[in-house]
């Protein structure tokens, strides 16, 4: 095996390419980037030995594969962000599945001092939601997630809310 691969370099690269490419739509769902940029890379490295405008070395491979990875985050960087950031007329995310989840706060936010809670393996960051008509929640207190950005939850205190 590891005899092909020296001799067929282009199908290490695109094999690779694919099965991050694989791995970052079922495992993160194009949300990492860097596994994105990553797989992007090894295709074009992958590609650039197939047309032959690379040496045969695994050293012109590697080096490829970082620069062709770091010119993929370059040059998509911007425009997948502004295609991810794309929202309601609130300006925050409300099509997300997290809209509505209701936990207790480990401790007391303001809009100066968000908090942090983990939740589905992400720590997120707490902050109070625009539409909570208030200046601080207190720590126990239940609140409901009103709308999400990366990394954020922005929360306001559930129905009947309260630290019981």
């Amino acid at each position: 095996m590891i005899d092909y691969f020296d001799a067929n370099q282009q199908t290490f690269w695109f094999a690779v390419g694919f099965a991050l490419l694989v791995i970052e739509a079922l495992a993160f769902g194009f949300t990492s980037g860097v596994v994105l940029f990553a797989g992007i890379g090894a295709l074009a490295t992958g590609l650039l030995f197939w047309v032959g405008l690379l040496p045969a070395s695994w050293a012109a491979g590697i080096g490829s594969f970082g620069l062709c990875s770091a010119l993929s985050a370059l040059l998509l960087w911007k425009p997948l962000l502004r295609l991810q950031s794309q929202k309601g007329l609130t300006g925050h995310d409300l099509s997300s599945d997290f809209i509505g989840h209701e936990f207790r706060l480990g401790q007391t936010i303001t809009h100066a001092a968000p908090g942090k809670t983990h939740y589905s393996g992400i720590e997120w960051r707490v902050e109070i939601d625009d539409s909570a008509v208030m200046e601080q929640i207190e720590a126990g207190t239940k609140v409901a997630v009103a709308s999400i950005d990366v990394g954020v939850f922005r929360v306001r205190p559930a129905e009947g809310a309260g630290s019981e």
